[in-house]
């Protein structure tokens, strides 16, 4: 296990909230194929913070890799929404481009 992924688990342990905290633990499970980690904890996130947007791209994007291509689309297209009600363009640029390149 890597120190980053062991210093990461254990802030969550320990009961941060900080939604960078759960994302970087979710992006190391998924940079390790450990999808189903990656999956629960950017669920867990989800359900914490469900405006931190970058979640729903990357979530979106690994579910796609993985051959999860209908979970993929549900984060991505909620990802939108989300992006939208925040006014984050960008993000909103990029969650409809990952859409796009699945009807392609």
């Amino acid at each position: 296990m890597s120190k980053r992924l062991a210093v990461l688990e254990s802030m969550i342990q320990k009961g941060s909230k900080d939604p960078f905290a759960w994302y970087a633990l979710a992006m190391e499970y998924a940079g390790a194929d450990r999808i189903d980690d990656a999956l629960r904890t950017f669920t867990e996130l989800r359900d914490m913070d469900p405006n931190y947007v970058p979640q729903y791209l990357m979530c979106g994007q690994m579910l796609v890799k993985a051959g999860r291509v209908d979970a993929g689309r549900e984060w991505l297209e909620e990802g939108v929404t989300r992006a939208r009600g925040k006014g984050d363009s960008h993000a909103l640029s990029e969650l409809q481009s990952a859409l796009s390149a699945l009807d392609d």
